[in-house]
């Protein structure tokens, strides 16, 4: 190849090849965020979640593959798969259904009990979201937590993994969270991310009061998490409240719980 055309090629693939590992801007976050799609029990969610600063702290790049463990009702598994646009992926996992899982000994938030009423599975929720357009690249997984990647996800190949505000369910459920931890640091690529939320809970009560306080002490995540490999890289606080004293599932007198952010990465 002569070296004119060697340079004409680089410079019109470099552009393109910097996009792929530029961070969404905080403006399309705001957009995102803001779209009139989103149902209004995530635009209620969002005032204690603060999803801007979130997927910010994150650093989503545009074509990412990602896994949301316990992905729930999918309020995260939208966001992210928003954020990676259409030539991203995100898969949400959730366990297979067990008659006899544990349930914990207080409701999440102080909610009232479920209703006896037939609810759908998370995976039917999910289901239903990535008929938007706008989510359409959700691929809902049920499998369990400690090997929660589907075949088609080959090890070393994932860009971000994200487990939110549900670590501490996993002692009540019995959950080999050491597994779990393995099989994220498998799947990720060198370098990839596992973000990691959740409710904190006193010095040196570990995930003892994961299924009352629906609580878990940072440190104890941490050790966890790191035993698996990864190396923390950066603590978000955008949402820490200091006033929490963190000894009841919810505050008295009523405040925004104290809540941590870690994001680790694959070296």
């Amino acid at each position: 190849m002569s070296r004119p055309l060697a340079l004409l090629l680089a410079a019109v693939l470099l552009p393109a090849c910097q996009t792929t590992t530029q961070t969404i801007s905080r403006e399309r976050i705001a957009e995102i965020v803001a779209s009139p799609d989103r149902t209004a029990a995530d635009r209620t969610n969002d005032q204690r979640r603060k999803p801007e600063q979130m997927l910010a702290f994150i650093g989503i790049r545009p074509g990412m593959v990602a896994m949301d463990l316990s992905a729930g009702g999918g309020y995260t598994t939208e966001l992210v798969a928003r954020a990676v646009g259409p030539t991203g992926k995100v898969f949400g996992q959730s366990a297979p259904p067990d008659p006899n899982r544990p349930k914990p000994a207080a409701p999440e938030g102080g909610a009232a009990p479920a209703a006896t009423a037939p609810r759908l599975t998370s995976a039917q929720r999910l289901a239903e979201r990535a008929r938007n357009p706008a989510a359409g690249n959700i691929v809902a997984v049920v499998r369990p937590f400690e090997d929660p990647a589907p075949p088609e996800v080959a090890a070393d190949s994932l860009d971000l993994v994200t487990l939110m505000f549900n670590y501490h369910d996993l002692g009540y459920l019995g959950v080999d969270r050491a597994r779990m931890n393995r099989a994220a640091f498998a799947a990720l690529k060198r370098g990839g991310i596992y973000v990691v939320a959740d409710h904190s809970g006193r010095p040196g009560t570990g995930i003892s009061e994961g299924g009352t306080l629906h609580r878990i002490e940072e440190a104890f995540v941490r050790r966890e998490i790191e035993a698996a490999g990864f190396k923390l890289a950066e603590e978000g606080n955008f949402l820490r409240n200091p006033a929490d004293p963190r000894d009841r599932n919810m505050p008295e007198p009523p405040m925004p719980k104290d809540e941590f952010v870690l994001k680790f990465v694959k070296p």
